[in-house]
């Protein structure tokens, strides 16, 4: 299609006086084969029109999409849209339709693509409260004169609870709902966040409010799953998941790029007082959003109704006793579970592994890169945040990259196993090079290793391509129990590793040996066990007597 616009004053179209959402009027002439139809789309106080040409191939003596030039005409000034239409064989008609649309614009967005969005929103926020500690972190240990031990176990208590609720966050949300988890989860890590500045002088009341922030944050995504297995339709679902999900990267950077100026004008207690509203006010504007209509069987988990989801704020006598029905019930359920056949597989060994291994160069980097910037570098707050969005810029970018590379390679016909293995490996053994380069002392300057390490980082996001489509290749019926169990294991390094870095920074003061050495290892052997044990061949789980 080749499309042209032009804005220009005009004057008001005729129009009928009905004033409906929608309406058409169609008056055709035998001796032509152009034809008119007004839409309105804006309402009649808006002045400015805009004048649209597009053209679209045709076809003889037919006006279905694929069949027909248009010619449109124009935006008036009351909202209406002229249109013109040729068809290519000659013939001519002429006709008049008009469209009343709503004004703001998003008021006719299907309900499915505003649950979508607000979602997202949902995972922008979670992840600005993530690493809005990466930051604040610094100015803290100033402050109350923590040690980078004292430091690591603050941190890495966030993923105590990030650990301890994946898997309830699945069953949760089979159960009551996604939405009902997501709102819950969101309210949840929003005021604990706004509890740390209130708690920041008494570590075990701090600890504990970072613990909430996790358990809030690692029910979301099985209940944004959940959400969107249940809202939209199959065709639209993969693009749902990336965008849903793609709020993530977007909130690390919008956290990273907004906490050193918040942090610098008004104190370090600014970002998790207004980080924390934000996510108060999502919960409060998603009462708005209706879920609509399930696209499921009509059934959530024990036979509940899938209807629209009554909200976290208005939830019924009669949900809550559902509830406590279900709760029975989920002992059942978890047991029917192949838990056996699971941890006697190589290939869900290799998946859990590698999971670790992954997720301790991820966390570890995630948490103390800011640091280590301003440390090691020499770079103050704002330039130490600056360039620790350059990672997750990264990782935007080859994600896409490495999704249309991996699904090239499978339908040209290369092996699924195979494909799964090339992507992993390049996501391990990419930042365990470039960690290595960091490590040596080869007199670079801090730039070069800025671009070092975010290339590592950028590219170890092959594993999207790798490890986690590993689930649903080789078990489609039990791949959110799989990412579960792979899940919880990755977590452990954001207990354990973080804080490990802290306590060996201490003692060591390097941070080739306490950073990027555990990094490397993990990398390594993580890649050697992949190839050594990987695959996608689809597994049956049967429940083993």
């Amino acid at each position: 299609m080749a499309t042209r616009f032009s804005l220009r004053d005009s004057g008001r179209l005729p129009t009928s006086p009905n004033s409906d959402n929608i309406r058409s009027n169609s008056r055709w002439s035998s001796t032509s084969t152009v034809y008119q139809r007004h839409f309105r789309f804006f309402p009649p106080k808006l002045s400015t029109g805009a004048r649209v040409f597009s053209i679209i191939k045709a076809k003889k003596g037919g006006v279905s999409d694929e069949e027909k030039s248009e010619l449109i005409e124009g935006v008036e000034s009351n909202g209406a849209l002229r249109v013109v239409e040729k068809s290519s064989a000659g013939k001519e008609q002429v006709g008049i339709e008009e469209f009343h649309g709503k004004w703001p614009p998003w008021e006719r967005l299907p309900q499915r693509y505003k649950l979508i969005g607000t979602t997202s929103l949902a995972f922008v926020i979670c992840n600005m409260d993530k690493v809005n500690l990466s930051i604040a972190i610094i100015p803290m240990s100033h402050q109350f004169g923590w040690n980078s031990s004292m430091a690591g176990l603050v941190q890495s208590s966030f993923f105590w609870g990030y650990a301890l609720s994946q898997l309830p966050g699945g069953w949760l949300a089979k159960i009551f709902g996604g939405r009902t988890v997501l709102e819950f989860g969101v309210l949840a890590w929003s005021l604990a966040t706004m509890l740390v500045p209130l708690v920041s002088g008494f570590m075990p009341a701090l600890i504990l409010s970072r613990i909430l922030v996790g358990i809030g944050e690692g029910v979301s995504p099985s209940a944004a799953t959940d959400l969107i297995a249940r809202s939209v339709p199959l065709q639209e679902r993969s693009r749902a998941v990336g965008f849903v999900f793609g709020g993530l990267s977007v909130g690390s950077v919008l956290g990273l790029v907004l906490a050193p100026p918040l942090i610098q004008n008004f104190g370090f207690e600014s970002v998790f007082y207004i980080f924390g509203i934000l996510g108060v006010l999502w919960c409060l504007g998603f009462q708005f959003i209706k879920e609509g209509p399930s696209l499921s069987s009509g059934k959530y988990m024990f036979g509940r109704s899938a209807a629209p989801r009554s909200s976290l704020f208005s939830a019924s006598s009669s949900s809550i006793q559902s509830w406590k029905t279900s709760l029975s019930e989920l002992v059942v359920s978890i047991q029917d579970i192949p838990w056996e056949a699971f941890f006697k597989s190589p290939a869900v060994w290799a998946m859990i592994y590698a999971h670790f291994c992954g997720s301790w160069g991820h966390y570890t980097c995630l948490s103390w890169l800011p640091t280590y910037f301003s440390e090691e570098l020499n770079l103050n707050l704002m330039e130490a945040a600056w360039v620790s969005v350059l990672p997750p810029l990264a990782s935007i970018i080859v994600t896409s990259v490495a999704s249309v590379f991996a699904d090239n390679l499978i339908s040209s016909g290369v092996e699924t196993t195979t494909v799964r293995k090339i992507c992993q490996s390049i996501a391990f053994l990419s930042p365990a090079i470039c960690m290595t380069i960091s490590s040596l002392d080869l007199g670079l300057p801090p730039w070069e290793m800025v671009l070092i390490l975010t290339s590592g980082l950028g590219l170890s996001s092959f594993a999207l391509s790798g490890l986690y489509c590993t689930h649903q290749d080789i078990s489609p019926e039990y791949a959110s129990v799989l990412l579960g169990i792979t899940n919880t294991v990755g977590a452990v390094p954001g207990i354990v590793g973080v804080a490990l870095t802290g306590s060996l920074l201490d003692s060591t003061h390097s941070w080739s040996l306490s950073l990027f050495a555990p990094s490397i290892f993990f990398y390594l052997t993580g890649t050697v066990v992949w190839l050594a044990f990987a695959s996608s061949k689809p597994q049956s789980f049967s429940k083993l007597d």
